[in-house]
């Protein structure tokens, strides 16, 4: 009897912090859904969940939402916040790539009122010690800018990511829609060439590697035709986002397309109902 209503509420809880995620993806959402009520208490107690993919997800939207500068004051602030990171950095079963993901939050937050002196040592203290805590699973990353023809709308991407996010050993990515590029976060031991074919298997899009020559101007270098073996991802998505895109026109081209503020709005009501429903009585 108990089992069954566990289960019945296993899938609202990851679908409503899927949802505050994807929110947070854009960045016209972050200010509000930080002054929202019951977003930011809630996604604190989504660090407490059970379920590995709920905490994740929760880490992801938080990841994005301290990206404004506005808002990581309030969200250091935030009854719970920094403590219920401390835990997911040092709980023995936390998976390591949320390790990662939930020390990159707290570090983000924890530097938010130093002057960049001080801020960049204290990253550098938080790292060293999460790395000690990561141990061996926190392998070398590197960085793959793709220019993707073809990925012209929201739709496009949504496509692309969940292209990438069934690769192992991908972590995180970053679309910079006016530009048709996304970044790519990958583990060493990843071979470039599988990213593309991933993105040819959309069948409407096709990736080329953006380069730097000596001269440090940029070059597109396609990848060779020959289709790569890709290993599937089977558990949690490995994918932490970037920093901010390096040109603030970019993020406002990447805001505009498919942004709905209005949609937000509503959709924020009925999570922070969800919310108190949930964990509040």
């Amino acid at each position: 009897e108990k089992m069954n209503s566990t289960m019945s509420e296993e899938p609202d809880a990851l679908s409503v912090v899927n949802q505050l995620r994807d929110l947070a993806a854009d960045p016209l959402n972050r200010r509000a859904i930080v002054q929202d009520q019951g977003c930011l208490p809630g996604l604190i107690l989504f660090l407490d969940h059970p379920n590995p993919p709920v905490v994740h997800s929760a880490l992801l939207a938080l990841r994005y939402l301290a990206e404004c500068r506005a808002n990581r004051e309030k969200m250091k602030s935030e009854l719970g916040m920094m403590l219920s990171l401390q835990n997911v950095i040092q709980k023995t079963t936390t998976p390591g790539e949320t390790k990662l993901l939930a020390s990159e939050v707290y570090d983000i937050l924890q530097s938010s009122n130093m002057s960049d002196t001080d801020s960049v040592n204290e990253m550098n203290y938080r790292r060293r010690k999460a790395q000690f805590f990561l141990g061996s699973t926190n392998k070398r990353a590197k960085t793959v800018v793709l220019h993707i023809d073809g990925l012209d709308d929201s739709s496009r991407r949504n496509l692309c990511e969940e292209a990438l996010l069934k690769i192992k050993g991908v972590i995180s990515f970053t679309f910079q829609m006016a530009v048709q590029r996304c970044v790519v976060r990958i583990r060493s031991d990843l071979k470039a060439e599988a990213l593309a074919t991933a993105i040819a298997s959309t069948k409407v899009m096709k990736a080329q590697q953006v380069v730097k020559s000596e001269s440090g101007e940029e070059m597109l270098v396609p990848f060779q035709d020959t289709p790569v073996e890709v290993e599937q991802n089977t558990d949690l998505p490995e994918y932490l986002p970037e920093d901010e895109s390096p040109t603030k026109e970019q993020d406002k081209a990447v805001s505009r397309v498919g942004s709905h503020p209005e949609g937000a709005a509503s959709w924020l009501s009925t999570a922070a109902n969800f919310l108190s429903r949930s964990f509040y009585w």
